[in-house]
């Protein structure tokens, strides 16, 4: 990478990358580590750890170009980091269980920011750019450590119906705008909230659905295609057919 940065001799679109312009690169190389995992190719995910762990290199190095840090000073980062999170690990202090383990993550996360003489709330560093569902989840894990969270499920599934009553409402209206965008995302968040309460990842379940849909819809597909079909001129009727085969087939 120092020699693809390299003002003599190095790569032009290399060059005149910026943070701002490898970040999409960066994002894209961590879905498909994710991907390869889920189809279980570990050849894969070898190739992909590999594409991310430059996105790691090439940020250091335009940082290094830039005076501010190295890419050693990034592996020392977070083994410093991992340390002092781990005080179970590294040091003689007692974990009892896994939620006093997530407390006393959260404890020393705020003891770093203390540190810094960053002021910020609970909320402050739940990252801006992550996906809805994982911002979500965070945003609601986070409130929780504080106590800002139902007791029970039930009150959880209780709201969950709660904001899709608003939604309906709205929708009874004929309201097509701003305001039913806001209910559909109190309904969603409050859908995101249920899956914390029970331990479902939603961005995990929801990826598990596009994949089951995928599947489904290819074989509607192919059934149509089978039959000397066009998707675009088959009746509602049939697709449904075709999809409750699929469902049949356990795909």
């Amino acid at each position: 990478m120092q020699r693809l940065r390299d003002p003599e001799g190095g790569c032009p679109w290399d060059l005149r990358q910026t943070f701002a312009s490898v970040a999409p690169y960066t994002l894209e190389e961590a879905y498909e580590v994710v991907d390869a995992i889920e189809r279980g190719d570990l050849d894969d995910l070898r190739d992909e750890l590999g594409d991310l762990l430059l996105q790691v290199v090439f940020h250091a190095q335009m940082a290094r170009d830039a005076g501010a840090f190295e890419f050693s000073d990034v592996v020392e980062s977070i083994s410093n980091k991992m340390i002092r999170r781990h005080p179970h690990v590294f040091s003689n202090e007692r974990i009892d269980d896994e939620a006093h383990l997530r407390q006393r993550w959260e404890t020393v996360k705020q003891e770093e920011r203390a540190r810094r003489g960053d002021p910020g709330g609970v909320l402050t560093d739940v990252p801006r750019g992550l996906p809805a569902l994982s911002q979500a989840l965070k945003l609601s894990r986070r409130a929780a450590t504080v106590g800002f969270e139902w007791p029970e499920v039930a009150q959880v599934r209780a709201k969950v119906d709660e904001e899709l009553g608003e939604v309906d409402e709205l929708l009874a209206t004929g309201e097509r705008g701003s305001r039913l965008e806001e209910e559909l995302g109190d309904a969603l968040f409050a859908m995101v909230n249920l899956c914390r309460q029970v331990g479902v990842d939603p961005e995990a379940a929801l990826r598990r659905c596009n994949r089951k849909f995928t599947r489904r819809f290819e074989h509607i597909e192919q059934a149509v295609i089978a039959d000397g079909g066009k998707l675009s001129e088959t009746p509602l009727e049939t697709l449904e057919r075709h999809w409750q085969e699929a469902k049949t087939l356990g795909l």
